[in-house]
């Protein structure tokens, strides 16, 4: 895991009222007490799984280094 590229932390309460409460790439809900992860690059909170997903792409320094399917938000 690419620690420099995510923080991690607990979805909290304040944090789910400070933002939204969807991960940023499956748009699955996080629920309070959940395990969350910042991404430093792009700026948005990503599931346990997405982080994972996205992590095994990046290089280290948390450049993509595989192709990705583009979309609206990426």
């Amino acid at each position: 895991m690419k620690s420099q590229c995510f923080i991690m932390q607990i979805a909290t309460e304040d944090i789910l009222l400070k933002v939204t409460n969807v991960c940023a790439l499956c748009y699955d809900d996080i629920h309070m007490g959940d395990t969350i992860h910042y991404d430093t690059q792009r700026y948005h909170y990503l599931c346990q799984s997405c982080q994972e997903q996205r992590s095994e792409l990046m290089n280290e320094e948390c450049k993509i280094i595989e192709d990705e399917e583009g979309g609206l938000f990426c």
